[in-house]
């Protein structure tokens, strides 16, 4: 399957969400940089409706403007964003995972292959 380039710094999952109340009680709510985050993806991705629905491998190169992020953080939102625009039916069928952690400081980004297992 075709490399797919996503541009941006991907955002951390556990930074993702804030406490918003709903009518008196708490919940938890997207912050600013991931709903941009989730549009920029969805502007940018050639997979939109591709709709996977059997089980996958991904392999994600993730360049960061440095080391400090981690990377297992990046995963999950990818896997929410894949499945939002409907490149894959859901992210459970995600069986298999390989992440590069690289560094480009000019040009933060993703680089991923989706792989369908037969």
């Amino acid at each position: 399957m075709e490399r797919v380039v996503i541009r941006g710094k991907i955002p951390s999952k556990a930074n993702c969400y804030k406490v918003i109340t709903i009518a008196g009680h708490g919940s938890l709510g997207k912050t600013q940089a991931i709903k941009d985050y989730e549009r920029a993806f969805y502007l940018q991705c050639p997979l939109r409706d591709k709709m996977i629905s059997g089980y996958f491998k991904l392999s994600v190169d993730v360049y960061y403007q440095n080391m400090m992020p981690d990377l297992d953080n990046c995963f999950k939102v990818l896997l929410d964003c894949l499945q939002q625009c409907r490149a894959i039916k859901n992210d459970r069928y995600c069986v298999e995972v390989h992440g590069r952690k690289l560094i480009d400081k000019v040009d933060p980004r993703i680089e991923f292959t989706i792989e369908e297992i037969i």
